[in-house]
């Protein structure tokens, strides 16, 4: 059976940046299952990924735009340090949900502290870093109907 639209694929992977620096490996976890076609994981892997069989190993390269995209510095604010109702303590690297305009919820992250102004970032952690996957592909199945009307897959309790 081939990867394609619809289809629960399991795959190991390890994740590094140009450096070699591992930024994930799914051996700590086990394997990683997703639906296909359903836009579960970056689109650049999901590509590479597309037609593949079970027990292929992938290695690709995943530049920003079919990743996390490109860093935007018009997603970087400074905020004051009151807006930040109920924390005792700010701290650099520390990360909170924010609302969207459209309703939506973002991770930001603060990168700064001067004083009582707080820079966060809304970028995500690995935009503008090109990825690089070696990937094998564990196994393949077809979805169930209601993993693609829910669009994920369903563990085996359901």
């Amino acid at each position: 059976m081939q990867i394609g639209s619809n289809k629960v694929v399991s795959i190991d992977y390890k994740l590094t940046d140009d450096e070699g620096r591992v930024i994930d490996d799914s051996s700590e976890r086990g394997p990683l299952d997703y639906l296909h076609g359903a836009g579960n994981i970056i689109p650049g892997l999901e590509q590479a990924l597309e037609g593949k069989e079970e027990g292929e190993q992938v290695q690709v390269r995943v530049e920003p735009a079919d990743a996390y995209g490109e860093r935007d510095e018009e997603m970087i604010h400074t905020l004051h340090r009151d807006q930040f109702q109920g924390v005792d303590e700010l701290a650099v690297g520390m990360q909170f949900q924010a609302g969207t305009e459209n309703g939506g919820a973002q991770i930001v992250t603060i990168t700064a502290i001067n004083g009582d102004d707080v820079v966060i970032d809304a970028n995500h952690p690995l935009a503008g870093t090109p990825l690089n996957f070696d990937v094998k592909v564990r196994g393949i199945r077809e979805a169930s109907e209601e993993e693609v009307s829910h669009g994920h897959v369903h563990a085996d309790e359901g």
